[in-house]
């Protein structure tokens, strides 16, 4: 077993420990590989002091006019695999072995590790203040009205874990379910929500500092290329080990064509027409890039990998809001909800890290391939 901050998890698991560890490495391997890289430091520190950072580490030339950006760890604790594909691939850049994926010509890769190192160092989805990342990036002042969230948002945010409290929550959601439907609870719950700051899937009353940061890097390593390809590495919806690759809300049909045409073998997930494992998003971020990247061609998709059924990932979210509401994310009850939320979103057997790294091998090898078409 391997100690952290929030217990012991399996010797055996290919994910890193913490995020210290995960940091570590990606550090040491966009070193090894001969990358540029910079550290955009995040306020507050880590449960065990350490510094918050997004790193970014550029491969290729500057002006290269292909680029590829592969971004971890959007949603904090999603990072424990997000943050696994990037190293081994840097490793494999070093190792020169059959590991090895290279980047061809005219192609510069640019990786970002821990979009929300909040969230990854606390094994949370959101940030310092409670913000999901994904719901933060709206055009303009207007937020929207969520009235299905308005209805549940004592179900998702509960004072407290009391069983019995719990019981008569969990009565009124399948109450709301039988009037709405499923497909209304899943956007009632994840779509984004813009009114209550202690709730989950919280979208923030302004940008955060992370979206600051993604702002500054898009602009000065991907804007004005011909052609930029966004992989954005999440986990915690669909089938254990299995991906779904997500064009997210108002993608353009020619850049639908070319999600099908480059990666058609995965499963493709359209949001806009409810063909995917998630909810129609607003304020995701994968939008505002392709808005930021005009007018260059931009091809942005999430890659989305399962792990447990749907409604243990939200008694996990709903579990881990409490702790940081209302509980001691640090003391000794932690280890119980902090080992839910883990196992909701990076599985520790070794076979599904190495499911989720194959595919992101796949995807990268397809993705160079096009760009060098």
């Amino acid at each position: 077993m391997t100690a952290t901050p929030f217990g012991e998890i399996p010797g055996t698991s290919p994910l890193a420990p913490d995020y210290p560890t995960a940091r570590a490495r990606f550090l040491a391997g966009s070193a090894a590989a001969g990358a540029a890289v910079e550290h955009h430091r995040i306020d507050g520190t880590g449960p065990s002091g350490e510094d918050l950072v997004v790193d970014v580490a550029v491969l290729g030339p500057g002006d290269a006019p292909n680029r590829v950006f592969v971004v971890s760890g959007t949603h904090g604790i999603e990072g424990f695999a997000g943050s696994l594909c990037q190293s081994r691939w840097l490793e494999g850049l070093v190792a020169g072995d059959g590991s090895a994926i290279p980047v061809p010509d005219e192609v510069a890769v640019v990786l970002m590790h821990a979009h929300n190192p909040h969230g990854f160092a606390w094994w949370r989805r959101v940030n310092e203040d409670n913000i999901d990342l994904n719901r933060n990036y709206l055009a303009g002042t207007e937020r929207p009205v969520n009235e299905g969230y308005d209805a549940l948002a004592e179900v998702l945010a509960p004072p407290s874990l009391d069983p019995d409290v719990l019981q008569a929550l969990d009565a009124r959601l399948v109450a709301y379910a039988a009037e709405h439907g499923l497909a209304a609870v899943q956007a009632a719950v994840s779509s984004g929500q813009y009114d209550h700051p202690d709730g989950i899937f919280y979208g923030g009353r302004g940008p955060a500092r992370s979206h600051e940061v993604m702002i500054d890097v898009l602009d000065r390593h991907l804007a004005g290329a011909e052609r930029v390809v966004v992989l954005d590495l999440h986990t915690g919806l669909g089938a254990w080990g299995d991906v779904e690759i997500i064009c997210g809300a108002a993608t353009p049909d020619d850049e639908t064509e070319r999600v099908r045409t480059w990666w058609g073998d995965h499963p493709i997930g359209i949001q806009e027409t409810g063909e995917s494992v998630s909810a129609l998003v607003r304020g995701e971020w994968l939008t505002a890039a392709r808005d930021r990247l005009a007018p260059s061609e931009a091809t942005v998709v999430a890659l989305e990998w399962g792990t447990v059924d749907l409604i243990q990932v939200l008694q996990a979210l709903r579990a881990d809001n409490w702790l940081h509401g209302h509980g001691d994310p640090t003391g000794p009850g932690a280890g119980v909800i902090k080992s839910a939320i883990r196992a909701a979103f990076a599985d520790e057997d070794p076979a599904w890290a190495d499911r989720v790294d194959a595919c992101f091998r796949d995807v990268l090898t397809r993705t160079f391939g096009a760009l060098s078409d």
